[in-house]
């Protein structure tokens, strides 16, 4: 039995958008609308499309999706906690818990990463805090003038703009290249996933071809005895960690750091 979706219904008026623009934008028939409107799951495609053109997030429109999702993928493998159908639809809330919470360890491996400091201007200076109380923080980025970021950049099709979100990202930790416990690397190699490990949780956000990484799907990973996931995807972050040099913040021009 389906119950009459709230949620989309409240987001659809609020956007001023009637029900035959946001079928036209899904490239579906109006009454295909309607039925989402009545409680119908869309396609995953479909959902995504919605929830951008509302301008909110995909599982708040359909909650019950995520919970059908996590619930599947732990029946299946108990290491997997969660799956998200894009990195844009962790909420923020994620986030902050797992910096907040890492006692240890902290890697991250991006190209650029911007969304980091976008949704938490203060991210430097938790990093900065986790470190002095006992984490190892590792940071690695994108070598904005390596030829891994010039070939990102053109299979994304934005050109040199990858390069300068880079140097704007890399623009919020000058703090902590000097800082104990901290430490930030610049790569050029194709990352396949972007990785983001806080203590025995790891992020892992594939890279499909063609696409920018928020829009892709992203699984969270938790450290197991009886799986070896989580340790493959960090012996991929040591491999990339052990060839990256450090970066040197007096590297970058400042007409060059660009905006995102």
């Amino acid at each position: 039995m389906t119950c009459v979706n709230e949620r989309l219904r409240s987001a659809l008026a609020q956007s001023g958008l009637s029900v035959e623009a946001l079928a036209e934008f899904c490239a579906v028939d109006p009454k295909t609308v309607g039925r989402w409107l009545a409680g119908r799951l869309p396609h995953r495609r479909h959902r995504f499309a919605t929830a951008q053109r509302l301008g909110v997030d995909e599982t708040y429109l359909w909650p019950e999706d995520r919970q059908r999702t996590s619930q599947a993928a732990s029946n299946t493998r108990p290491d997997i906690t969660d799956i998200y159908p894009n990195r844009a639809s962790v909420p923020r809330d994620v986030w902050l818990t797992l910096l907040l919470g890492a006692v240890k360890h902290i890697d991250i491996l991006v190209f650029s990463g911007t969304f980091l400091a976008q949704t938490n201007p203060h991210i430097a200076r938790m990093l900065r805090e986790r470190a002095e109380a006992g984490a190892k923080v590792r940071l690695c980025f994108g070598d904005p003038g390596g030829q891994a970021v010039a070939v990102r950049g053109w299979e994304e099709g934005i050109g040199d703009t990858l390069a300068a979100k880079i140097r704007a990202s890399l623009t919020y930790y000058r703090s902590l290249v000097d800082a104990p416990g901290c430490e930030v690397r610049l790569h050029d190699v194709a990352v396949y996933s972007s990785l983001f490990r806080y203590d025995n949780q790891l992020l892992v956000n594939p890279h499909l071809w063609g696409q920018p990484a928020s829009a892709n799907p992203l699984f969270r990973l938790s450290r197991t005895p009886d799986s070896d996931f989580f340790e493959r995807y960090m012996e991929s972050f040591e491999a990339v960690w052990n060839i990256a040099r450090p970066w040197a913040p007096e590297e970058q021009e400042p007409h060059r750091r660009g905006q995102d």
